[in-house]
């Protein structure tokens, strides 16, 4: 699974657009992303596909850093729905402090050549701020306790 996060206080368009950590490119421009009024939701989204790696090059994408695969049915069937940041540190007690986020997700598992891999790993060592950090799989936060869960799904 990958995650392209996207935000208005980003530095989309520069060299600095890509960071690890990724807080580092979400927050870059102060004054836009606030807590109180909340508009998190409004300004942060994450993008997120599953694949399946495979050596067949027909499923090579030579720029998997620049987000989702919108190309045939690669980004076709997506969910939308507010949520928290991932990872290991979140759980159903400890919630990230930027919730709610947008996220998009395709909702069917893709087939990807390795290679495509091996690009965008090389893309990422390539960035004026390193992402070597971000090369290794991450850890899977907690299921959500329904009473936790967004209930606006939407199809789009």
């Amino acid at each position: 699974e990958v995650h392209w996060p996207h935000s208005a206080a980003g530095a989309c368009g520069t060299p600095h657009q890509y960071q690890t950590p990724f807080y580092d490119g979400v927050f870059c421009r102060p004054g836009i992303i606030s807590l109180n009024p909340l508009n998190t939701f409004q300004k942060i989204g994450v993008q997120s596909q599953v694949y399946t790696i495979v050596n067949d090059e027909r499923y090579y994408y030579p720029d998997l850093i620049r987000g989702m695969i919108v190309d045939g049915d690669y980004g076709q069937d997506v969910a939308k729905y507010t949520g928290s940041t991932t990872g290991t540190s979140r759980n159903n007690t400890v919630c990230s402090r930027y919730t709610p986020i947008t996220w998009q997700v395709d909702r069917k598992c893709h087939l990807i050549s390795a290679s495509a891999f091996d690009k965008m790993c090389a893309d990422m060592k390539m960035q004026h701020d390193d992402m070597t950090d971000d090369l290794h799989p991450h850890g899977a936060r907690e299921l959500v306790a329904d009473e936790h869960a967004a209930d606006n799904f939407h199809r789009m």
